[in-house]
């Protein structure tokens, strides 16, 4: 089987093993829409909730695969010997159309709450569509040849069917996101976002709250609208995960705390879940087997991971305009990250300044020359690089297509993830 030959180039970290684990297109004749289904569907009920609820036991065989092989195999992507690519260059034009389709998805009947709920939806202010960007690049990357006997009119209706699913989910998606945001910034009472004001800052909590409630219904609607139980129920289960990740953040105990495992289990529900498990779904939307679904899934999983641990390096070396954000955020908010979690092992005098707290800015100044004077900073980002790595092999593990738009949009996945660990903001 080509995952088992190609999983070989997998590395695995111990953090990273299995326990975290629409557009107005018309015209498709029945046919078209009867074959969409089948490819979607093609699995009995028996069988599919057999795979939604054993969805653990497939990461395991992976997590088992990888394992196999060894510790920590240095890996070097054939794709990126490649021209590179401009990742959100190849999806301009889609983003442009989602963005807008965006903004009318979430008008509401009560001016206030429409003006809350396209707070982070306006012109200037809708932020790089990061997670967009990746799906549609893994849309095109996972694409499966159509059927030769059918006719090229159907061939052509039938492709722009299931991309406009695929897009829809990128639009999920992103609603999903906004709308975590948005409750984010009242829990942390959070004064700015994007550069701008927070909506809780500019509008109030109870309204804020709001926003997000109606954007996750929206996106209930539309995850409706695709007619697939088992994307629904992943989709709800990254829902649950990103209330499981706040409300671990907010109930943590003082040894916890100072769990890198703990963090990093935390990190994939407020931030990996999404992304992982949207590209799962896109990889399901298309057809794709049980397997390449699972390396779609490891894909996201790493790049988010990877995304947050320089989100947190970030915090620290960063400054406010270039983040958005204050810079020392999280420590004033009471969150230890990876980098202070570093700066501990080398210092364990540093856990009697974090179990003290934040409060006092003295203890804020004495952990910060602690982290000063270890590697913590260096070991997030080479952590980061490491998931950055392991989301590049999962790429080069897809089975292979020498179709040059698969190729490239494959190269663009790799890329983004440089960008993702060399980022400035």
């Amino acid at each position: 089987m080509f995952v088992v030959r190609r999983l070989k180039r997998l590395s695995w970290s111990g953090y990273a093993r299995g326990q975290w684990g629409h557009s107005s297109l018309g015209g498709v004749n029945s046919s078209c829409l009867k074959f969409l289904d089948h490819c979607n569907h093609s699995r009995s009920p028996v069988q599919s909730s057999q795979e939604v609820s054993g969805c653990q036991g497939i990461y395991s065989w992976v997590s088992n695969a990888i394992s196999s092989v060894g510790q920590q195999t240095q890996f070097q992507s054939s794709s990126t010997v490649e021209e590179q690519v401009d990742p959100f260059s190849l999806v301009a034009d889609e983003l442009s159309v989602l963005a807008n389709r965006l903004r009318t998805m979430v008008v509401a009947e009560v001016p206030k709450l429409a003006s809350a709920a396209e707070y982070f939806f306006k012109m200037g202010v809708e932020g790089k569509r990061f997670r967009p960007t990746v799906l549609l690049l893994m849309a095109t990357a996972l694409n499966v040849p159509l059927p030769r006997q059918l006719p090229e009119a159907a061939v052509d209706n039938l492709s722009m069917e299931l991309r406009s699913r695929q897009q829809c989910l990128a639009e999920i998606a992103e609603m999903i996101h906004v709308a975590s945001l948005l409750h984010d910034d009242v829990l942390d009472d959070a004064d700015t976002r994007r550069g701008i004001g927070s909506l809780n800052f500019v509008m109030g909590n109870k309204l804020a709250v709001l926003a997000g409630d109606f954007l996750l219904s929206r996106a209930c609607v539309a995850l409706a609208s695709l007619k697939n139980t088992e994307v629904v129920s992943i989709l709800a289960k990254v829902v649950e995960h990103l209330v499981t990740g706040e409300t671990m953040q907010m109930t943590t105990t003082s040894d916890q705390r100072c769990s890198m495992e703990y963090y990093m289990q935390k990190t994939y529900y407020k931030t990996a879940s999404l992304i992982s498990n949207s590209c799962k779904a896109i990889a399901l939307l298309a057809g794709q087997t049980s397997e390449v679904s699972v390396l779609a899934y490891e894909y996201g999983k790493n790049l988010g991971l990877a995304y947050q641990l320089i989100d947190d390096v970030l915090d620290f070396t960063g400054t406010s305009a270039s983040l958005g954000k204050g810079s020392l955020s999280d420590i004033r908010h009471g969150i230890i990250t990876a980098p202070i979690l570093f700066a501990m092992e080398e210092s364990p005098e540093l856990r009697a300044i974090v179990d003290q707290g934040f409060d006092d800015s003295a203890n804020v100044d004495r952990a910060l020359e602690y982290l000063g004077k270890s590697r913590g900073i260096q070991r997030t980002r080479e952590l980061a690089a490491k998931h950055a790595s392991l989301a590049s092999a999962a790429i080069d593990s897809f089975p292979e297509n020498d179709d040059k738009n698969v190729q490239r949009s494959r190269r663009a996945l790799v890329e983004l993830t440089q960008r993702v660990i060399t980022r400035t903001k």
